[in-house]
């Protein structure tokens, strides 16, 4: 395993896959949430964003946590391994929960600084 991919749901563990797998291989661990985001909740442009995948995708190793559905197809075409979490909705949701608890008004570890955890109503109406 040399290149892998990680994808699911929120609340699933991607990234505490991501860093548990990383311990174990040695291999570099990349989360997407952290390099797509920016201060303030601030997206990468399209154009910049697609353009950084391409060079991770690219690289000899690494582990990459997160969906952003635009960019799987560089992921998905040069990993050697891909690893799917399917998690309930109650799971999941509790699991976004907890994690909201752990971190609210501050940034979590595999995100971008000045990204503070916060439930939106907008997540609160796909509940």
């Amino acid at each position: 395993m040399q290149r892998i991919a990680i994808i699911g749901s929120a609340g699933t563990g991607k990234s505490t896959m991501a860093q548990w797998l990383g311990e174990l291989t040695g291999l570099s661990v990349i989360h997407l949430n952290a390099l797509y985001w920016r201060s303030g909740w601030v997206a990468t442009p399209d154009k910049e964003w697609e353009a950084l995948v391409e060079e991770i995708a690219s690289q000899k190793e690494w582990i990459t946590d997160g969906n952003y559905v635009r960019t799987m197809e560089p992921r998905l075409e040069r990993a050697d391994t891909v690893v799917f979490l399917d998690s309930s909705r109650v799971v999941c949701l509790w699991r976004v929960f907890k994690r909201w608890l752990r971190y609210r008004g501050r940034s979590r570890p595999d995100m971008a600084p000045d990204c503070p955890e916060n439930l939106s109503w907008e997540f609160v109406r796909w509940i």
